[in-house]
């Protein structure tokens, strides 16, 4: 048998106030004057000083603000790359990319098309990446995602949302400072935690669980039930310990895989754009028949909070448009294979999954 031999992010700094050092990781990483360093920053924090001042641009840097109120594209990334070639002198030192799952899938995607020729949409899929990235740093502002310790870069292309998997994806170096994490509103906290609630899950019940998958999976729920279950940690602590799920949630499923929830919730949002924290969360909510004591949980947490998931988003959809949503939930076999089994295509039919988008 043989056996994946994954990449990891070979640095990473945590700390409360880490964001300070981050001047200090990447200028030996500039190659000259003219290369720049390219900061992808999530437009929330435009105005924000007490981030931004923090960002020290030196000769050709440019810090280049993007919206995450939608999936990121690859026809974004397309322009993104295409933009930042043609305003640079030389190819840039680095790509940071400071936000959510958004901002730092758009940076990986970006620092690995800046060396790889084409168009996006031909490179997602499995090891379809021919020439290494430049370097890319990634710094979460909020936690759960685990995409600051992932292989893969998730993006809507022309046909399908698939991710960019291979060994050039991760991040060369992550800064985790749980302070960044400050002031996100209570709706996002809570679905972009569930995210990582869900890694746990759907690894832990997966059928390519092994004790490497299992370890990170077991310590990232543990870490999501202080957070959201026992209610003893004051804010720094929840912070602290809601980032550290992230990254062992993220751990989890890079030896692994996710399941049903993440591959339906692709289908949401390919279709209608749905946000992936809450389209998880929006699928989750109906899989009592595939992770039972999971989704008990979920929902006690929910009422918790007292989160009010969207209702009826499938409810006017036309058999067209259920037919394009479970096309792109069927074409991810791996997500499938984890979560069933080898078998899954004899329980997991068109008819399945129709009766359970009609439910959302």
């Amino acid at each position: 048998m043989s056996y994946k031999n994954f990449p990891m992010v070979p640095r990473v700094v945590f700390g409360r106030g880490s964001f300070n050092q981050l001047d200090e990781i990447i200028s030996p990483m500039r190659n000259s004057v003219k290369a720049p360093f390219i900061f992808l920053v999530d437009d929330v924090f435009k105005g924000k000083s007490w981030l931004t001042s923090r960002i020290s641009l030196s000769y050709e840097d440019k810090l280049i603000y993007i919206s995450a109120e939608e999936e990121p594209k690859t026809s974004q990334i397309d322009s993104l790359v295409e933009d930042i070639i043609l305003t640079s002198k030389e190819r840039p030192s680095g790509i940071i990319g400071i936000g959510g799952g958004t901002l730092l899938d758009i940076a990986k995607a970006v620092s690995i098309m800046i060396t790889n020729e084409g168009e996006t949409s031909a490179y997602q899929g499995w090891d379809l990446v021919k020439n290494p990235a430049i370097y890319h740093v990634g710094i979460p502002t909020i936690s759960g995602t685990g995409a600051e310790v992932s292989r893969t870069t998730v993006l809507t292309g022309p046909e399908k949302k698939l991710g960019i998997n291979s060994n050039y994806t991760p991040f060369d170096q992550v800064i985790l400072d749980p302070e960044l994490t400050k002031g996100v509103p209570n709706d996002q906290w809570f679905y972009t935690g569930m995210d990582c609630y869900i890694h746990c899950i759907e690894s832990l019940n997966g059928t390519y669980l092994n004790a490497f998958s299992q370890s990170y999976g077991e310590k990232a729920l543990d870490l999501c039930k202080e957070v959201f279950v026992d209610n003893h940690l004051n804010t720094a602590e929840a912070q602290d310990k809601l980032m550290m799920a992230s990254w062992h949630g993220g751990m989890s499923i890079a030896y692994s895989q996710v399941g049903v929830a993440h591959a339906m919730s692709y289908g949401l949002s390919y279709l209608l754009g749905t946000k992936h924290g809450i389209g998880n969360c929006i699928v989750f909510d109906h899989l009592e028949a595939y992770y039972p004591e999971g989704v008990k949980l979920f929902k006690q947490m929910k009422t918790k909070y007292n989160i009010q998931l969207p209702q009826g988003l499938c409810a006017n959809l036309s058999n067209d448009e259920f037919d394009v949503m479970i096309n792109v939930a069927l074409s991810l076999e791996p997500l499938w294979e984890n979560a069933i089994g080898k078998d899954w295509k004899k329980t997991i039919t068109v008819q399945v999954l129709r009766a359970l988008y009609e439910k959302m």
